[in-house]
């Protein structure tokens, strides 16, 4: 079954970040925690927009160097790999990605997207995608898709020539926002493995997805989320 690589939570980038940009074995184990504990911000209470957010706002909300601190450099955004992918040993993806072909999917209207490259002990890769939309088209969306790709413990996505076999785990995730999904994937190609975490928050009509070397996303998610959401001054 072939699909759009932009649908689906970026799967074949994710592939990417993981081969190519974050480093290879396992992480340590506070970073595969499900009970990691985040600060609570100091500013107030999240007050959701309830309208969709346009792109070009969604961009303005983007973490930056400034937010993320020392040692992280704004990479470019890599073109979507030519072709399409192919998803090999998970029945409920792959119906997914059928539906995703004729216009379904993880394809919101608004959207925003921005990498980097953390230069710590090795090298390591920390992605934030903003998407916003209806809140209830927000929900099942993200909800079926993160369903569909936890439903197999094991898989392989062919991106062209490139066969790369994907093991996730769902894992629970800090009331962060109105909804919240999280999950591990390790995907190994060529004798390479490298493990990344997915996290995801709504917060009302807007989706925070962070992605990357897992101890980088429960270090950043709270971040990420405070600057794109409304947040109610406690003055």
């Amino acid at each position: 079954m072939r699909f759009h690589t932009t649908t689906v939570l970026s799967l074949s980038a994710l592939a990417v970040l993981a081969l190519t940009g974050c480093s290879t074995g396992n992480a340590d184990s506070s970073a595969l925690s499900s009970s990691t504990t985040l600060p609570a911000h100091p500013d107030g209470e999240f007050a959701p927009a309830s309208a969709p957010v346009s792109s070009d706002a969604l961009a303005k909300r983007l973490l930056d160097e400034n937010d993320l601190g020392e040692g992280y450099t704004r990479t470019p955004q890599r073109a979507a790999p030519h072709g399409d992918v192919t998803v090999i040993g998970c029945p409920t993806l792959e119906k997914l990605g059928s539906e995703a072909a004729v216009g379904g999917g993880f394809d919101f209207p608004h959207k925003a997207k921005a990498s980097f490259t953390y230069a710590g002990a090795s090298a390591s890769e920390l992605a934030e995608e903003l998407y916003s939309d209806a809140e209830d088209k927000l929900s099942r969306s993200v909800s079926r898709i993160f369903k569909a790709m936890t439903s197999c413990p094991t898989y392989q996505v062919v991106t062209g020539s490139t066969p790369v076999t994907v093991t996730t785990q769902k894992v629970l995730v800090a009331q962060l926002g109105d909804e919240q999904w999280s999950q591990l994937l390790t995907f190994a190609s060529g004798g390479r493995s490298s493990i990344v975490k997915q996290t995801a928050v709504r917060i009302g009509t807007v989706v925070v997805v962070v992605s990357g070397s897992p101890d980088l996303v429960d270090a950043h998610v709270r971040k990420a989320i405070a600057k794109a959401a409304v947040v109610r001054s406690t003055r």
